[in-house]
């Protein structure tokens, strides 16, 4: 084990196979999601793309706006751990799914929102996002005159068959979403780094609160 003290904030053993800026890099992922309230309680996970078919993702029952190097895990792209006796999210195998799938992507989010979890009980299976400014976050939309048709899916405690789920809808579509909310449990996102799927993250969820506000108001 690792310890890093000092400045970093990660002042607890980082979990073999983990490099400390991953490590960073997904603790200061948790803080930024918490301060904008998209984590409650222990709600979210974090993952980041390492070499050789692994994954760095939060371990399951920790709060990510206060996490420490210890509450990171190594796991395959089948969602084994690396080290037996730590304990992964139960959707962590929606991140590999998502990793499977788009070899360019390096970090996975997935953030509880009000309003990504009251519009999607309130709406079919997608929402769709038109003439906003900030779908231009989104790669291949150069202007705001465009829409992004977000899926929905039930929520499963099947994970396995809920990635399946996931897979079909991706297989039916001509466009790739920037990302897919679960019903009634939250967003998930990716990006070929940090930096990148936190921007979608935030353009989303303010497209969201965007929808969940006019449709309040009607």
């Amino acid at each position: 084990m690792v310890s890093t003290p000092g400045p970093t904030g990660l002042d607890t053993p980082i979990s073999p196979g983990i490099p400390e800026d991953v490590a960073q890099a997904i603790v200061a992922a948790g803080r930024r999601l918490d301060q904008r309230n998209w984590v409650p309680a222990t709600a979210g996970n974090i993952s980041i793309r390492l070499p050789e078919g692994r994954v760095a993702i939060t371990r399951s029952g920790f709060h990510k706006g206060q996490l420490s190097a210890d509450a990171l895990m190594v796991v395959d792209l089948d969602g084994r751990p690396e080290q037996p006796g730590l304990r992964p999210s139960a959707e962590t195998l929606l991140h590999c799914g998502a990793y499977r799938r788009f070899p360019e992507a390096g970090a996975v989010l997935h953030g509880h929102s009000i309003a990504n979890t009251v519009l999607s009980r309130a709406v079919g299976d997608h929402i769709t996002l038109a003439r906003y400014e900030l779908l231009k976050a989104f790669p291949g939309l150069a202007t705001h005159e465009a829409e992004v048709v977000l899926p929905v899916f039930d929520n499963d405690q099947d994970i396995a068959r809920l990635q399946a789920a996931v897979e079909a809808r991706w297989d039916s579509m001509k466009e790739i979403p920037p990302g897919y909310v679960l019903r009634g449990h939250g967003i998930y996102v990716w990006g070929r780094d940090m930096d990148s799927a936190l921007i979608r993250m935030e353009a989303l969820e303010f497209m969201l609160e965007c929808e969940f506000h006019e449709r309040s108001a009607r």
